[in-house]
C-alpha cells in the first residue's frame, strides 16, 4: 500500500489506531505469507485501507478524498497525458491559478510530486485516495485514450467479432473490404465497446475541432472515445452504408436500421442522422432482443403494484396507457405486457413505428408514411382482423386516438403510450387532441406513468447515515426515517466508480374508478383528477421512488433527479 512499512506502523501506533500486539501479529503474518505488515492489518480487518490512508494524510497535512464524489472535467483531465497519469498512478482533480491538484495513493512517495512538477512544468499538490479508486478513475477518465489504443491494436491484429447480418450485399462488402478499409473495423469496434459497456445509445457528434463519441449507460451519457477529427466523414459514411441510408444526402435527417451479430448475440441498431453545423450528428439506439424477456417482475414493480397492474392488463376491453418522456422505458413495459398475455387463445396485433422487437406469436405492423400506412390507416384495417388485443406504438393525433377509443368500446383491449409527465395529465392530453370527454370516460381503464432510476450497485453497496434533510424528506413521504437503512454504492470497477448498475422502474398507477370517470366526463382539470386519485390510493412517482429507496433499490438523490415534487 505504501513505500515505507515500518514508518507507517509507527504512525499508526502513535495515533492509537493499533496496539503493539496487533503490530507483532501483523509482522509475523507478513513474514510467514509474504507482503507487508500494513497489508496484513488490512487483510485481518484490524483497519481498513481508507483508515490507514486517512491517518497518513493527517500526518502530512493532506486531504483524503473519495473519487466517486468527484467529476473531472475534460479540460482538467487533458492537463495530464494518459501515459503520465498511468505511469505515476495519479488522477488530476482541479486547477487553482497555477497549481494543479492530483490524487495519489501513496503519501510517502515524495518523488511522485517532484517528478510531476518537472514533467508537467507547473506546480503540483497532492491529495490522497485509495489505490482502487485511483485505478478505476484512470480506467474511467482515460478510457478514451486506452480504448482508442485498444481499437488500433485490434484493427491491426484483426480480432473484431462484429458482423452485419440480414443483408448479403452488406456481408459481402464487409468481407471484401476488411483488408483494405480499417475504418470498417473501427466502426465495428465502436459498436462492440458500446455493447461491452451495456450502453443503450451511441452518439457520434461532430464538434468544431474534434469528433466526439459518447455512450448512454444507465440513462447517463459518458464520453468514451475520441477518434481523430479526420476520420469523421469516413465513420459517418460507413454507418450510413450499414443503415442503408443515402451517403450523398447530408442536408436532411435520415433514419435507418442495422442488424449486427456481436459474439453470437444479435442486436438491432436504430440509426438517426441530423445535419449540424460541423457535420451530421448520428445516434444509434441499441435494441437487444434478449432484454425483451424481462417479464413484469423484473421491471421494478413491488408485489402490490404488480398485482394491480396484472389485473388491469387482463381486462377484456378498454384502453390502458403508459406515459412518460422519451427513454423512460414505456416500450419495454408494453412488450412485457404483451408477452404476459400472449396465449394461444388471444390474437394480438401491434402497430409500431418502428417495430423495435419481434415477438413470436404476435402480428406486428410497421408504420410506413411513404405509402400512407399510418397509425390511423393501419388501425382501420387491423380491426377487421378481429384481434383481442391491439397495441398502438403512440397516440399522436385525433384520428388515431378516436379509432383507438372506438376499438376499445367494441370489445378490444388497447395498449398505447402518450408523452405526459404524470398519469392524470394523460386525460387532459386526450381531450386536447380532440377526443370527446364521454368517449375518454367510457373507454379509459387505467394510466401508468413511469420513470427509470439507476439501481445501487450490489457489488459495492453499503449503508450510510442519512443527513437531517434526507430524514425529513423520508418522513414527509411516509417512510419511517428511524427504521429505514439507506444505502449507496461506494464505487467499484464493476460500476465504473459510479455506485450504480442497471435500472428499474418507478410507477404511478391511476385506475379509472366510477368517480374518476365522472370527473373526466365533466372535463375537470388534471390537478383535480390528481388530487382525487391520490385520495383514493394512487401513489405518485416520487412516493413509489421513496419506497424503493427504503427497500435499498436506489438512492434518494436518484429519485429526486427523475421526479417532480408532489403538489396536492
Amino acid at each position: 500500500m505504501t513505500s515505507n512499512d515500518s514508518y507507517v506502523l509507527e504512525v499508526l501506533q502513535e495515533n492509537g489506531a493499533v496496539t503493539p500486539e496487533q503490530v507483532e501479529q501483523a509482522e509475523a503474518g507478513a513474514r510467514q505469507n509474504g507482503g507487508s505488515a500494513v497489508d496484513a492489518l488490512v487483510a485481518n480487518q484490524v483497519l481498513s485501507e481508507r483508515d490507514v490512508l486517512g491517518i497518513l494524510a493527517g500526518q502530512f497535512g493532506m486531504e483524503l478524498v473519495s473519487l466517486q464524489d468527484v467529476t473531472i472535467p475534460a479540460e482538467i483531465r487533458d492537463l495530464v497525458p494518459v501515459d503520465v497519469a498511468r505511469r505515476y498512478k495519479v488522477v488530476p482533480l482541479y486547477r487553482n491559478e497555477d497549481t494543479l491538484t492530483v490524487a495519489l495513493s501513496d503519501p510517502l512517495n515524495f518523488d511522485t510530486l517532484d517528478s510531476l512538477r518537472y514533467v508537467l512544468k507547473t506546480n503540483v499538490e497532492g491529495v490522497i485516495a485509495t489505490p482502487e479508486e485511483i485505478r478505476v478513475a484512470l480506467d474511467r477518465y482515460y478510457a478514451a485514450e486506452s480504448t482508442m489504443e485498444s481499437m488500433i491494436g485490434q484493427i491491426t491484429d484483426g480480432t473484431v467479432d462484429v458482423a452485419v447480418t440480414g443483408r448479403e450485399d452488406m456481408q459481402q462488402d464487409v468481407e471484401a473490404s476488411e483488408s483494405d478499409a480499417p475504418i470498417i473495423k473501427l466502426v465495428s469496434l465502436i459498436i462492440l465497446e458500446a455493447y461491452r459497456h451495456r450502453a443503450s445509445d451511441i452518439h457520434l457528434e461532430p464538434m468544431e475541432k474534434r469528433f466526439r463519441v459518447r455512450y448512454r449507460i444507465d440513462g447517463v451519457l459518458h464520453e468514451v472515445d475520441s477518434p481523430p477529427k479526420r476520420l469523421q466523414a469516413a465513420i459517418i459514411s460507413r454507418v450510413k452504408i450499414m443503415a442503408s441510408m443515402k451517403i450523398s444526402e447530408r442536408r436532411v435527417p435520415q433514419d435507418g436500421r442495422i442488424e449486427v451479430n456481436i459474439m453470437g448475440r444479435v442486436l438491432d441498431l436504430r440509426v438517426s442522422t441530423v445535419p449540424s453545423n460541423h457535420g451530421e450528428s448520428v445516434v444509434m439506439r441499441i435494441l437487444d432482443k434478449q432484454n425483451l424477456a424481462l417479464g413484469l417482475p423484473k421491471l421494478g414493480f413491488f408485489a402490490d403494484d404488480q398485482q394491480r397492474f396484472e389485473q388491469m392488463i387482463n381486462l377484456p376491453d378498454g384502453i390502458i396507457l403508459v406515459t412518460g418522456p422519451t427513454g423512460s422505458g414505456k416500450t419495454t413495459t408494453l412488450y412485457a405486457c404483451l408477452s404476459h398475455i400472449n396465449r394461444p387463445d388471444h390474437k394480438i396485433i401491434t402497430v409500431e413505428d418502428p417495430v423495435e422487437y419481434q415477438i413470436s406469436g404476435i402480428n406486428q405492423v410497421q408504420v410506413r408514411p411513404d405509402i400512407n400506412l399510418t397509425f390511423s390507416s393501419a388501425l382501420k384495417s387491423i380491426l377487421r382482423q378481429a384481434p383481442n388485443v391491439v397495441m398502438i406504438g403512440e397516440i399522436r393525433d385525433a384520428q388515431t386516438a378516436n379509432i383507438a377509443t372506438e376499438a376499445s368500446l367494441t370489445g378490444h383491449l388497447v395498449f398505447s403510450t402518450l408523452h405526459t409527465n404524470d398519469a392524470p395529465s394523460a386525460v387532459t392530453r386526450l381531450l386536447d387532441i380532440g377526443v370527446k370527454p364521454f368517449l375518454v370516460a367510457s373507454s379509459l381503464r387505467a394510466v401508468m406513468a413511469q420513470r427509470l432510476v439507476r439501481c445501487v450497485c450490489e457489488s459495492c453497496k453499503e449503508p450510510y447515515e442519512p443527513a437531517d434533510d434526507e430524514r425529513r424528506l423520508l418522513g414527509a413521504y411516509g417512510a419511517d426515517e428511524a427504521e429505514v437503512q439507506l444505502v449507496k454504492g461506494r464505487g467499484c470497477n464493476r460500476c465504473a466508480l459510479t455506485g450504480y448498475l442497471g435500472r428499474k422502474g418507478i410507477f404511478e398507477i391511476m385506475t379509472v374508478s366510477d368517480e374518476i370517470r365522472r370527473m373526466i366526463f365533466e372535463s375537470v382539470s388534471s390537478s383535480a383528477l390528481r388530487k382525487r386519485a391520490r385520495e383514493t390510493g394512487m401513489r405518485t412517482l416520487r412516493e413509489d421512488g421513496i419506497r424503493k429507496v427504503a427497500a435499498g433499490v436506489t438512492t434518494l438523490e436518484e429519485v429526486m433527479r427523475v421526479t417532480m415534487g408532489d403538489v396536492d
